[in-house]
């Protein structure tokens, strides 16, 4: 006999047919589609802002390097593609709230009072990430890639690599960072656990180091220093692995027959 946790799942489960849950779908991806769209023309508008900040780490450490524009439509596309990207990152909130929202008619109640940690764990880690980026990664990797080279050669930097070469750095950070909040929804799904974490960190390493690889800029400085972070980022997880496991004991039904 199904206990009442159950049927309460099965019941929300079979309000909505495929269709319906297409069409919830489409609602959803609409909602937070506007919320890019809305975040990306306020960003446009104070997008001299946005590439200030981005230009404002090489004119600390390399005053000497000179960052260019070699098209005439540079500037333009430069605004329109760092707009985007503060757009989705503003948004980030969003994207998750509706992903949560789309889910939760599927869950336990026990698990649905994760939604609001969870919408604010992805806003929080991505935030921290992106901070971790540009006042450790990109000052550092600037500092030493400049430096390579002859005292000759004239430091003169496209701006469209150079906010590729940040942007990039910034966004893998953030996605980088949200490790930890992996590891608490897959412990919660019953596909990890803190044991297998512990027991797999020789592959870890070299996943991780695969991963930041692929994710960051074609240069083993980048690499190196995005993988370090992770290493940590990897041991955290394993702690709100455990923390997940305890929290589904305590949360789990009784056994049948128990009295």
């Amino acid at each position: 006999m199904k206990s009442d946790k159950s049927k309460s799942k099965d019941t929300n489960m079979v309000e909505m047919g495929f269709l319906d849950h297409l069409e919830e779908l489409r609602w959803r991806l609409l909602k937070a589609l506007f919320s890019i769209v809305i975040f990306m023309v306020l960003a446009f508008l104070f997008s001299d802002i946005f590439i200030d900040l981005l230009i404002k780490p090489s004119r600390m450490l390399q005053p000497d390097m000179k960052i260019q524009v070699l098209k005439i439509q540079g500037m333009l596309m430069l605004k329109f593609g760092v707009a985007l990207i503060i757009g989705i990152v503003f948004s980030i909130p969003v994207i998750a709230y509706q992903f949560w929202a789309f889910v939760a008619p599927g869950l336990f109640p026990s698990e649905r009072r994760w939604g609001p940690w969870l919408v604010l764990s992805v806003t929080l880690f991505f935030l921290a990430g992106i901070l971790f980026a540009y006042f450790v990664i990109v000052p550092f990797s600037i500092k030493f890639l400049v430096a390579i080279g002859s005292a000759e050669v004239e430091k003169n930097i496209s701006i469209d690599y150079y906010a590729k070469f940040v942007l990039q750095l910034l966004v893998a950070s953030g996605i980088v960072f949200q490790m930890p909040v992996a590891a608490f929804l897959l412990t919660k799904m019953g596909l990890i656990t803190p044991a297998f974490l512990r027991k797999s960190w020789r592959y870890a390493i070299i996943i991780i180091l695969v991963f930041a690889a692929f994710i960051t800029p074609p240069d083993p400085v980048s690499m190196l220093m995005m993988g370090l972070p992770l290493f940590f980022l990897y041991e955290f997880s394993i702690l709100v692995s455990r923390v997940a496991l305890k929290g589904e004991k305590r949360d789990s039904p009784e056994k049948p027959g128990k009295g």
